[in-house]
């Protein structure tokens, strides 16, 4: 299959004006294809040659103004158009196409509940040519009619309303301009809750098994909806540009959400069975509003070509947090995205794929495709934020909609937005455009105090990077009338950097914390003096956004080997017991597990930090044992039975159905103590089996499938490994289940054949199941606990002579830079 060029989409768009595509499927052929019919109305403006893709399973036919053209001229995904001349055409094609287990392109999916069937699309960057043919590039855009014949007991769902005409078929109406990659369908036995606001319809979807988790939320779900939608209609000039909006709960999606106009469609993990945390529930929301700004930032205004996917990410994942804490109840939101998706951000920039949030080209789409990642969101995000606090929001949302109207039903790029801005404000906005966009890697801020007379001092801040920052200086005090432990805000000082001159700041701080508020996107170091009350008092500060800011520069600080792991979880036993925001609890938990005690800790001292962090969780749920804090105890019982070292107290819990003073298992609990009982030999196939039959629900065969893959018995690892490598019949979800049951650092021995095998089995699944699976297999199948320089060793040939396809390149850049730096952190503190 060939990838698409930034030149060949140039060339094309010179050549080509694309009117209305006329697609016909039918979902009643079998199980294993469906009928595919294309009609693209198109002009030309000059004599000359194109093509148009599609990926059939089998092409029947095609027409060119009425003349036949032979489909055996297919080359991969690629049907040349040979001799077009100036003006009006026509493009037939009728094809099969494959239905896909991967989450690409027409996804199929038979619910182990209950037997039923559902479909929809993910046509993103080119799996459009998996439904349909097209000329798929984002600025070539056009009108969309679709009709979709399904069984007589499926709803059809579509970019537009859909009507029902009879004999299975649906008509969806004809959509506004938009680009091929947003078309979507989504068709099953649904369970929908439908209302209406301002006039347009609303409605939630999902399967019918399920319906009563659905109906649960659907007022939660609806509210924040229908907030989100009022507060963006206050900021931007231009209305909602699509006939209806409706949010789809799919399975085994491989994204968080995407944004297609009309029909968003989410992973229905957000349609929770179990219980959850109020900082998860802020997190759906916050994709609810994530994927509603992208009605006009991509849908309305869609980026020329894929070196631009920062218009689309950074500003809708800016604008979800921003909407979300100033229209619904979740305010703190950007204390989530700190300790969270910017730890997402700032690992990405520091690895050897790191990338500018704007690069100034990205050649094809399979380049296009690996930019999906923590630089276009969670860094764009944050430059976006630095922009607003430099700019103003007045002169921001401004430029914004100067922008929209500029470019409505249109494409733009990076140098038209900046156009626009610039109209708004005095300010150099080209200039800031060129540091903050244009460069890579993170920026360190270190205070630097000085004495000055009568025991004041004053603040320079040392800064290596190179770009201008506007951020908050926090200079906190011990507050003498408590017990000393409590820090109270003097002042913040706004300063602007680089600095012309030290700043007096009076007398010495107790602690000095830059970046206070988290404005900017940078690390941040300490001075000796406020490390020593970051030591001792870190939980008396009292806002949770400067906790987080904290907390991530203590990160920073154990991942560049400047501060020991067991420091780190000292810290952890000592404040986190009294920690009042879930997001920072479950941000530091998550990184001390996953990194610390799995990664950066040597084997032998292993069992110590999984004992600290043992020791911390029956702190808080202790002190949640008067139930006023369940999303908190929640966390801690998740993270007691992850990093439990013996099985006898979950298996208790297990045996008897509930956590001593709550809460007791539901299923996502049970499949958890289960999972861990199997990675520890404290369980069998006989347990998991009846498990499943109690839970014979999607997530509970994922459940089922990853115990299986966790148990300490080789015929089991056999068994998995061949179904990941030795054959292509899991889908996605239970391809990633398998491979997060697999690797385990107590199995570290039974595995270790695995390590070399894994470089030459994913290179050989990634060239035949393509870049979803790819990935998953570079995330998730990785062998990352293997922290040693033998894996490193093996990973970098690889990398010299394999040639794996560029999704797997690119993880396996990630991976083996992570594991680079594990190793350098060990030998850090061995030093």
């Amino acid at each position: 299959m060939s990838v698409l060029t930034r030149d060949e989409a140039q060339t094309r768009a010179g050549l080509l004006d694309v009117h209305r595509y006329t697609i016909e499927l039918d979902l009643t052929t079998g199980d294993e294809t469906f009928d595919s019919r294309t009609l693209i109305r198109f002009s030309a403006r000059a004599d000359g040659d194109t093509f148009v893709e599609v990926k059939p399973a089998e092409l029947h036919s095609v027409t060119l103004d009425g003349q036949p053209l032979d489909p055996e001229t297919l080359d991969g995904n690629r049907l040349p158009l040979k001799n077009l001349t100036a003006g009006e055409h026509e493009l037939r094609v009728h094809a099969h196409m494959r239905y896909s287990r991967t989450g690409e392109g027409m996804h199929r999916f038979t619910d182990p509940t209950d037997g039923e069937t559902y479909v929809y699309t993910q046509l993103f960057m080119e799996d459009v040519q998996r439904v349909f043919a097209a000329f798929d590039q984002p600025d070539l855009k056009a009108v969309f009619e679709l009709s979709v014949r399904a069984p007589q007991d499926w709803t059809v769902l579509a970019n537009g309303v859909t009507e029902h005409t009879g004999d299975g078929l649906w008509q969806a109406a004809a959509t506004p301009l938009i680009s091929t990659y947003l078309v979507a369908v989504a068709a099953g036995p649904w369970h929908s809750v439908r209302t209406e606001h301002r006039g347009l319809p609303f409605g939630l979807h999902c399967r019918r098994s399920l319906a009563p988790y659905l109906d649960t939320d659907a007022d939660e779900l609806l509210d924040v909806t229908r907030a989100c939608f009022d507060r963006y209609h206050e900021k931007f000039d231009e209305p909602y540009p699509f006939d209806s909006y409706d949010q789809a709960f799919v399975p085994e999606f491989n994204a968080g959400a995407m944004e297609n106009p009309g029909l968003v469609t989410f992973r229905d993990e957000f349609v929770y069975r179990s219980a959850v945390t109020d900082t998860e529930r802020q997190t759906r929301a916050m994709v609810i509003a994530h994927e509603m700004a992208h009605m006009w930032f991509g849908d309305l205004v869609t980026l020329k070509w894929w070196d631009d996917i920062w218009l689309n990410e950074s500003f809708a994942e800016y604008m979800g947090y921003q909407t979300l804490t100033e229209a619904t109840r979740f305010h703190d939101t950007w204390t989530d995205f700190g300790v969270n998706r910017k730890a997402w951000g700032y690992d990405a920039d520091q690895r050897p794929s790191t990338h500018p949030v704007a690069p100034e080209a990205v050649d094809d789409t399979a380049s296009a495709l690996l930019n999906f990642d923590g630089i276009s969101y969670a860094k764009g995000a944050s430059a976006l934020r630095q922009l607003v606090t430099w700019l103003g929001e007045k002169d921001f949302l401004a430029g914004i909609n100067t922008h929209f109207a500029r470019h409505k039903f249109g494409n733009a790029t990076l140098a038209d937005f900046i156009d626009s801005l610039a109209g708004a404000t005095e300010r150099d906005v080209h200039a800031w455009a060129d540091a903050w966009l244009r460069t890579t890697g993170v920026d360190t801020l270190t205070p630097r105090i000085t004495p000055g007379e009568n025991g004041t001092c004053a603040l320079t801040v040392d800064r290596t990077g190179s770009r201008p920052h506007r951020i908050a200086a926090g200079l906190y005090d011990r507050d003498l009338g408590d017990d000393g432990r409590q820090l109270v805000l003097r002042t913040r000082l706004h300063l602007d950097l680089p600095q012309t001159d030290a700043h007096p700041i009076g007398k010495r701080p107790a602690l000095l914390l830059l970046n206070d508020g988290d404005l900017s996107y940078a690390k941040v170091r300490f001075d000796p003096e406020s490390f020593e009350t970051i030591r001792k008092d870190l939980s008396g500060l009292p806002e949770p956004l400067t906790r987080a800011v904290v907390w991530n520069a203590l990160r920073d600080a154990v991942r560049d080997g400047e501060l020991a792991p067991a420091a780190y979880l000292e810290t952890a036993r000592a404040h986190l017991p009294l920690e009042t925001d879930l997001a920072i609890v479950q941000g530091v938990l998550a990184f001390a597990s996953t990194y610390l005690a799995d990664r950066y800790v040597r084997p032998e001292e292993r069992p110590a930090a999984l004992a600290t962090l043992s020791e911390l969780c029956r702190d808080l749920i202790r002190r949640t044992e008067d139930g006023d804090n369940p999303g908190l105890r929640l966390i801690a019982v998740r993270h007691r039975i992850d990093v439990t070292a013996h099985p006898d107290t979950i298996a208790a819990w297990l045996a008897d159905g509930t956590v001593p003073g709550g809460p007791e298992l539901d299923p996502e609990l049970r499949w958890r103590v289960l999972g861990r009982l199997a990675v520890l030999g404290a369980t069998d196939e006989a347990a998991i089996a009846a498990e499943l039959e109690r839970d014979p629900s999607a997530t509970g065969l994922e459940g089922a499938t990853r115990c299986r893959a966790a148990l300490p018995d080789p015929d089991a690892k056999a068994r998995a490994w061949e179904s990941m490598f030795g054959s292509d019949d899991l889908s996605n979800y239970l391809f990633t289940a398998t491979a997060q049951g697999f690797w385990q650092p107590e199995q570290a021995e039974l595995v270790r054949a695995y390590v070399p095998r894994y470089y030459t089995d994913a290179v050989a699944l990634a060239d035949r199941r393509g870049p979803a699976i790819a990935e998953a297999a570079g995330r998730w199948a990785f062998p990352a606990d293997a922290v040693d320089p033998e894996n490193l060793r093996l990973g970098e040939e690889c990398l010299r002579q394999a040639e794996p396809i560029p999704a797997l390149r690119r993880k396996l850049v990630d991976q083996l830079d992570d594991l680079a730096r594990a190793l350098r952190v060990r030998q850090a503190t061995e030093s």
